[in-house]
This record gives C-alpha cells, sequence and structure tokens, in this order.
C-alpha cells in the first residue's frame, strides 16, 4: 500500500518539459467544461437527467466539482497522478452513456445537426473530445505532470532534504568510528610494545651471559 501511494505521490522527473502543453489542454478543457455544469442547466443537471444518470442533480455537482478542481490541479501540476484516475473513470462514463444511443440513433440528446447524425462515422466525430481527454489523463498518469510542475518541484525538494539528512548522520557518525577503531588498535600497539620489551631484556641477558 505504501509502495502504491508512493508511486502517486512521487511522479519521475525525466517526462519532457513540452508536457505542460498537454496540461494546459486537458486542465482548462476540464476546467471551463466543469464550469458550464454550474451556469447552464442544459450542461449539467439536464443533460444528466436526459441521460437516465441516477441522483443527476448530486452527480452533475459532483462531476462538476471534480472538472473544477481537478482542472486546476492538473494546470499546476498538482496531484496529477491521483487526478488523473477519477478523470479515466469519468471520459470512459461519458463515452459509454453518450456514444452507444448516438451509434444506435436512439440518444436521448440532440443529435448531431449535419450527417453523420447516427451510426459508427458519427460516434468517431463526435467522441473526438472523450477520446483527446482519455488519452492525455492516461499519458500524465504514466509519465507524470513534467519538470514545469508542483508536484516535480517538491519531489526533488524531497530528495535534497533526504540527501542533506543522510550526509548529516554520516558527519556525526564519523567520529565514533574513528574512536572505536583507536580503542581497536590500543590493544595491538600494548602487545607490540610489550614483545619488544621482552626481546630487549632477553638480549641484554645474553650479553651478560
Amino acid at each position: 500500500m505504501r509502495s502504491i501511494f508512493h508511486w502517486f505521490s512521487s511522479p519521475p522527473h525525466d517526462a519532457p518539459k513540452a508536457t505542460i502543453l498537454l496540461r494546459l489542454m486537458a486542465g482548462g478543457v476540464f476546467l471551463w467544461e466543469g464550469i458550464l455544469k454550474f451556469v447552464y442547466v442544459n450542461q449539467g443537471v439536464g443533460r444528466f437527467t436526459r441521460l437516465g444518470l441516477p441522483f443527476p442533480d448530486f452527480t452533475a455537482s459532483s462531476v462538476g466539482g471534480l472538472e473544477i478542481v481537478g482542472g486546476l490541479l492538473i494546470l499546476l501540476g498538482l496531484g496529477t497522478r491521483f487526478v488523473a484516475v477519477p478523470f479515466l473513470i469519468e471520459m470512459v462514463v461519458a463515452m459509454l452513456s453518450t456514444k452507444i444511443g448516438l451509434y444506435l440513433g436512439t440518444s436521448p440528446l440532440p443529435l448531431p445537426p449535419s450527417p453523420p447524425v447516427s451510426g459508427f462515422w458519427a460516434v468517431l466525430h463526435e467522441v473526438r473530445s472523450e477520446y483527446a481527454q482519455l488519452l492525455t489523463s492516461a499519458f500524465l498518469l504514466w509519465a507524470g505532470p513534467g519538470p514545469w510542475s508542483v508536484d516535480v518541484r517538491w519531489a526533488r525538494q524531497r530528495t535534497e532534504q533526504q540527501k542533506h539528512q543522510n550526509s548529516s548522520v554520516e558527519i556525526a557518525s564519523a567520529p565514533t568510528a574513528t574512536r572505536s577503531f583507536g580503542s581497536v588498535c590500543e590493544p595491538a600497539g600494548s602487545a607490540r610494545a610489550g614483545r619488544s620489551l621482552i626481546s630487549a631484556a632477553g638480549s641484554n641477558g645474553r650479553d651478560n651471559v
């Protein structure tokens, strides 16, 4: 569990700088689509009621709030991987709930004003926004928000702090190790001095004889 949280909270640092362009696109679209759900009834509660989604008032407000908050977080590059997961789920639900009826020609939403109005090509034409948002969210989940983001900036600060703490611990433990080495060497030095004295005494004794 801890490793999963670490994966989500510590995105890689090597994503290209151009990732910010994807964040500006996806985050901006989510942000203003969330605002539209509160400003225009047909984009929020009305749309969800027509689609037959349960609790349309609550669902529309929840999805709109997610898009506003999540869009801002993606623009900042903050909690990017966490936010990408609910956006992936939202896009899949949006595609299934709107495009199956369009394919069959039974959609409760207004049909496209010009051909194709139903069928395979109509779905491909109308799904372009959800498709782009889905793949962009998947990319941000995989590669992270890029170097120009709050996530990566905080991750670098945590790495530098960890390195500083490790170096402080090494410096603090160095004198202890030196003292331990000295205490180990003292008996060996005493033993060598004792053997030198015994050798000198033996030499004097032989000379006297």
